[in-house]
């Protein structure tokens, strides 16, 4: 008797279960599968007239026989993975701080203000910094007030700006976890370690560092994740020059209404932030559980 409840109760608990996570199967397969596989799809057909198409890998085919294609997607994978590395440099010093250096209202203050200038959309962020580094913007009105620069200085439309607009915009998507996970670190632990011989590095390297690493890891993917598909901070901060993988995308479907082509790019954009956001995870051995959770 008491068998047959228990295998009754296991069932109407799996099923109650199954229930609460329907929602959320459901929105994954609508908002986040289906429209990957029809992606996936469209990206393999080839417009032969008006509403007729066919099979046909032309789209890939054009994607790895022009340069300029291949060599975006490269830079932006490769300065998207310079923006995650140098976020995390940044970050995990402020991390840290807050996580154990600062008690009550004082690192809640400072939380807070890593947080207010995400109270505002990345557009007004963006502007601000358009702002700040033009012609005939503040620190560069400031530079020819000072004396430091003879006429104006023109600070937009290169590289270092690009990163310095998308390590600002990531940068609370890598303190938020790290605050997290280095809160969770026992002091005793730390002092232990300078206890028995060790200094400020070999105590990083050895206790606080391999303890963050979840942090570490989860910050890094969201990181890398929003800056590869970023649009908007290199387009304004870059200027058309700035040759961001995602406004080849944007040109694809916008400009040349050739959605085949922008769907193989798009594709070939979430291939790519699988295979890094994947060697990321070997190399830190790290899992994808143990991140998420």
């Amino acid at each position: 008797m008491s068998n047959g409840t228990s295998v009754k109760g296991g069932g109407t608990f799996r099923f109650g279960l199954l229930l609460l996570a329907f929602p959320l199967l459901l929105w994954l397969f609508l908002l986040v599968v289906l429209p990957h596989i029809d992606l996936f799809l469209v990206s393999m057909r080839e417009r032969i007239s008006y509403g007729k198409y066919e099979f046909s890998l032309i789209n890939y085919i054009e994607f790895f026989s022009e340069p300029l294609y291949w060599n975006t997607y490269v830079r932006t994978a490769v300065m998207s993975i310079f923006a995650t590395f140098l976020t995390l440099v940044i970050g995990f010093p402020v991390s840290y701080y807050i996580a154990k250096f600062m008690r009550g209202k004082g690192k809640n203050v400072l939380f807070l203000m890593c947080l207010i200038p995400f109270w505002v959309s990345e557009l007004v962020r963006t502007f601000g910094w358009m702002i700040l580094l033009r012609e005939s913007g503040v620190v560069s009105n400031f530079l020819q007030w000072s004396g430091i620069a003879d006429g104006p200085v023109e600070m937009l439309y290169n590289d270092a700006t690009i990163m310095v607009g998308l390590v600002y915009t990531s940068m609370l998507f890598m303190i938020v976890p790290l605050v997290s996970v280095l809160d969770s670190l026992d002091d005793s632990l730390i002092e232990a370690g300078y206890d028995l011989g060790g200094n400020g590095f070999t105590v990083t390297r050895d206790i606080v560092i391999p303890h963050a690493m979840p942090g570490i890891a989860s910050g890094c993917i969201v990181v890398f994740m929003l800056t590869l598909g970023n649009y908007l901070t290199p387009n304004l901060l870059g200027g058309k020059d700035s040759l961001w993988f995602t406004e080849q995308i944007y040109t694809q479907f916008i400009t040349r209404f050739n959605w085949e082509s922008g769907s193989a790019f798009g594709f070939l954009l979430l291939v790519l932030s699988s295979l890094i956001v994947w060697g990321g995870l070997k190399l830190s051995k790290q899992t994808l559980s143990e991140t998420v959770g």
